[in-house]
């Protein structure tokens, strides 16, 4: 069975790495003021709304817009359309967040691929050049060798050997 190779091929180059890596730091910047760090515990005390939720906010806010004279005088409005303005804002930046990481996700599930391919091809060789007694390799193939256990092996040999 023949093993896929150079899956990902196209690679960063440095004014691409230089361009992104700024990029990540104007968006860290300009967020700065905006993004909260909140604890394991308040992430699950003021959690996520739920979809439902969602729309009942959203009604709210249909109804503050169209029918102003219903709001309710205990309700600070300027604040609630700032939040909601801004939820909506950071639920379009997320989505877009996170289809750019999935891709970049993608790519270095690809680039790990490859690499570990390559780094089979070479162990392959290096023990044929082992077995060969070409100078340094002997070192080589015992170092990398402890990658590879053959305890896991011996095990499933004993219990094909056993059923």
């Amino acid at each position: 069975m023949s093993t896929l190779k150079n899956l990902n091929n196209t690679h960063l180059s440095a004014e691409q790495i230089e361009s992104v890596n700024a990029s990540l730091a104007s968006l860290e910047t300009a967020l700065t003021d905006t993004v909260s760090n909140l604890s394991s515990d308040e992430r699950r005390k003021y959690g996520s709304i739920s979809e439902q939720n969602k729309l009942f906010v959203n009604k709210v806010n249909d109804y503050a817009i169209n029918q102003p004279a219903l709001k309710s005088p205990d309700v600070d409005w300027n604040e609630f359309t700032n939040d909601f303005n801004s939820r909506t804002v950071l639920e379009g930046i997320v989505a877009r967040l996170e289809n750019l990481l999935t891709g970049v996700n993608n790519a270095k599930i690809l680039y790990d691929h490859d690499n570990y391919q390559a780094a089979l091809d070479d162990y392959a060789y290096t023990n044929y050049k082992t077995g060969t007694s070409a100078p340094g390799y002997e070192a080589k193939q015992k170092d990398l060798k402890q990658f590879f256990s053959r305890t896991q092996k011996n095990d499933e040999e004993q219990t094909s050997e056993q059923e």
